[in-house]
């Protein structure tokens, strides 16, 4: 009979298994939060804002805060989730269940408030983007569209964790 550690882990100490930690359905879910996270940042970092009168404006009815608030919530979910894989790896080296329930109920919390802020992400930005102009030359709508997107995958992604 195999039994577990405390709070999902195994024993503390026992050897790493690189193979089997990337199967771990914790991990596989942290990694697309990842890949999520940098599509959003991604798509409205790189064509989010056009020039107009000499001066940037965003593409969402120029909205700076729609932009900021895009590009802020998926690079802090981006850093999240590198610290979270980082912590799903050292999980199996916590001896303490006190440092494990820490874990354990931080990575609950954040998520959870995540999944929130990306909702609230979602709606404002497509609030934001059916309010605006087409741009001319239809330039950034796909990345426009692509980061609300990804804003709404993100929502079930990190409500799963």
């Amino acid at each position: 009979m195999d039994v577990g550690g405390a709070y999902g882990g195994g024993k503390a100490g026992t050897p790493f298994d690189p193979l089997q930690f990337v199967q771990r359905p914790q991990v596989i879910l942290r990694a697309v939060c990842l890949l999520f996270s940098i599509i959003v940042f991604g798509c409205i970092s790189s064509q989010g804002w056009i020039s107009k009168e000499e001066k940037q404006v965003c593409l969402y009815n120029e909205d700076a805060n729609a932009c900021n608030y895009g590009v802020g919530i998926g690079v802090i979910a981006f850093l999240a989730s590198i610290g979270f894989l980082a912590g799903e790896y050292l999980f199996e080296q916590m001896s303490s269940v006190k440092t494990r329930k820490h874990y354990v109920l931080g990575d609950l919390g954040f998520s959870g408030l995540w999944s929130f802020l990306f909702f609230v992400g979602f709606c404002y930005l497509t609030n934001q983007w059916s309010k605006s102009d087409t741009p001319e030359g239809n330039y950034g709508v796909n990345n426009m569209q692509g980061a609300i997107a990804f804003c709404f995958f993100s929502i079930f992604t990190w409500v799963s964790l």
